[in-house]
């Protein structure tokens, strides 16, 4: 038997499905001329479990920004935020509650509304995983 060949994809730092792609060319476009050049994905800290996301439009990308495209639109990571976002999957979810579904494999908890996340730090599991279940 012959030897199978390990072939190893470098890890994109964030996608866009094409359902939220066609969302976010949607929103770029009632934007003002200038005013959303890109998508901007940034971690802040804050919220009830630690961390929270941010997706808004930029002028452009910064200095030391990270910068790729999906689905025909670009996107900007700042240096700080891309080690809690790599891997991470953003896609525009339709129904009652529509809005963006963050699919990120860094995240150990989440908050029961979904608006705020921990990641595992080195050596273990963060203190109260759970999250706080008082989310506004």
């Amino acid at each position: 038997m012959r030897e199978m060949e390990t072939v190893e994809r470098p890890l994109t730092l964030v996608s866009l499905t094409e359902s939220a792609a066609a969302k976010i060319k949607d929103l770029m476009a009632e934007e003002p001329e200038g005013e959303a050049s890109v998508l901007r994905i940034a971690v802040q800290g804050g919220g009830c479990s630690g961390f929270q996301y941010a997706l808004g439009f930029d002028r452009g990308p910064q200095d030391g920004d990270n910068e790729l495209e999906s689905h025909g639109v670009p996107i900007a990571v700042d240096p700080f935020s891309a080690p809690y976002l790599a891997g991470t999957e953003i896609d525009w979810v339709e129904g009652l509650q529509a809005g963006f579904a963050i699919n990120n494999p860094n995240v150990s908890a989440s908050c029961g509304c979904g608006h705020s996340f921990q990641v595992e730090e080195e050596g273990g599991t963060p203190e109260d995983a759970a999250g706080c279940g008082s989310c506004h």
